[in-house]
């Protein structure tokens, strides 16, 4: 064999041996690529997981005494009116519930709201769960259930979950308790109660033309002081009276006085306060405490005072 002969077969299983490796080494990796590409753009992906709306039915027990239903009181995200209309088997339980509580006068009935930390509470009271407990207090009321027998609370509760319309299925609890003959502190919580609404009354102060009310943490726990009150003594009133400044005329600021009384009373019917519970009256500019000398004075003259009876 000449070296040239060999020289050319030598070019010749380097190119073989060459392509070979080349193969081994990357286009057989580059294979597998594509495949696994083509594999994953074939993958369906799953769709997030969408929490599961907590449903809680209506349900009290008292030793032999049960109520059931597969329906309770629904309401939408951030608000404190229930859903209507109500189910028919939720309205026969709140019928027996009444007759139970008839039979037993040591009985009394709480009812709880639940709210989570994502909602807004757009109501008067201190927290969204007791202004829903206090909505469905309201229909028990309607029922013939004597508000004096139900008591309202409120509880924080982030495990609840919407559907996927914002509706929360029966953010409320309901639990049967007994009350001793013997047993004062019913009366001597009233007592307290009144003594603290008359000594501390609820205060608004409005700027012309003003259409909402903001309250303070302070105001609405003191809504929720009168509501308690209102329920528990039967001929209680919520007292709603409208002061002015001295500016204009007399019988002008009568006026005034009881328009700021009548937009109270609205805002408080609003907030589950029933309406024959409420009086307006107006003292117009008969009553200031404060300077009508100073702007700062006047301010503090423009008030709706909201208080009960004694």
């Amino acid at each position: 064999m000449s070296k040239k002969t060999s020289y050319l077969l030598g070019i010749l299983l380097t190119i073989i041996i060459g392509t070979i490796l080349y193969w081994w080494l990357c286009c057989r990796d580059c294979t597998s690529c594509e495949n696994k590409n083509w594999k994953d753009k074939n993958i369906v992906k799953e769709s997030p997981k969408v929490k599961k709306a907590t449903v809680n039915p209506f349900s009290i027990k008292d030793g032999s005494f049960a109520l059931n239903s597969k329906n309770n009181f629904n309401f939408k995200g951030s608000e404190y009116h229930f859903i209507e209309p109500i189910s028919d088997d939720l309205k026969n339980a709140e019928a027996k519930l009444k007759a139970y509580l008839n039979e037993n006068p040591s009985k009394r009935i709480n009812v709880i709201g639940y709210y989570t930390a994502t909602e807004k509470n757009n109501s008067a009271y201190p927290n969204l769960g007791l202004a829903r407990a206090n909505s469905v207090k309201n229909y028990m009321v309607s029922q013939g259930i004597p508000s004096k027998l139900i008591d309202t609370y409120g509880e924080l509760k982030n495990g609840l979950a919407p559907d996927a319309n914002n509706v929360y299925f029966g953010p409320v609890d309901y639990k049967v308790k007994t009350i001793a003959a013997d047993d004062t502190s019913e009366a001597d919580e009233i007592k307290a109660l009144h003594d603290k609404i008359l000594a501390n009354p609820l205060v608004l102060n409005f700027k012309s033309g003003q259409t909402s009310i903001v309250l303070t943490a302070e105001q609405r726990q003191k809504i929720a002081d009168i509501s308690k009150y209102l329920d528990k003594v039967n001929n209680a009133k919520c007292l709603v009276v409208g002061h002015t400044d001295n500016t204009g005329n007399a019988a002008t600021n009568m006026q005034y006085g009881q328009e700021r009384a009548d937009f109270a009373k609205k805002y408080l019917i609003e907030n589950e306060i029933p309406d024959a519970k409420i009086t307006t009256i107006s003292k117009g500019q008969t009553e200031p405490i404060a300077d009508n000398a100073t702007e700062e004075g006047k301010a503090k003259n423009r008030r709706t005072v909201i208080t009960i009876n004694e």
